[in-house]
């Protein structure tokens, strides 16, 4: 049975700029064409859940090889983005400092295509969080419906 969404998209104002790109550049440290967010549109007031966005472009690095013809964006980028919204909400929350690195993901599923001229959500809920280890919970969604969703685990590093 497919998941429901973390976040209520229709209860959000998806033109909102919580944190532009330069503010998520300070959070985490992926640059070029390795920054999976172009910025973050909420965060709840309690900082447990948020929503980023990504705009799949059509000169991104990975059209010409994955599917020629056809491209879809990876699978793996998907599971990097929602790693990068959870590593950004607890960054934010907490005021962690250092690098968190990206250490696990756990029944991850994947329900539907993102290709180029898309704009993919990416809704994140926390977990379980410790001094050193956090678990989120994260969805990537298209026109309203779940794309892929995963358990991510990270660690200070």
């Amino acid at each position: 049975m497919p998941s429901l969404p973390l976040v209520d998209l229709s209860t959000i104002d998806l033109t909102a700029v919580a944190a532009d790109a330069a503010t998520v550049g300070r959070f985490n440290p992926q640059a070029g064409d390795m920054r999976m967010l172009d910025h973050i549109v909420w965060v709840s007031a309690d900082g447990s859940r948020g929503l980023g966005v990504r705009f799949v472009r059509h000169d991104e690095f990975w059209i010409p090889g994955h599917i020629p013809g056809r491209p879809l964006l990876p699978g793996v980028l998907m599971i990097e983005a929602g790693a990068q919204l959870a590593s950004f909400m607890q960054k934010n929350k907490y005021h962690r400092e250092g690098f968190l690195g990206f250490t696990r993901c756990d029944d991850t599923v994947f329900r539907g295509q993102v290709v180029p001229g898309d704009t993919l959500y990416l809704a994140g809920q926390e977990v379980e969080s410790t001094a050193r280890r956090f678990i989120s919970r994260v969805q990537g969604l298209v026109n309203g419906k779940i794309v892929f969703e995963s358990t991510v685990t990270g660690m200070i590093m």
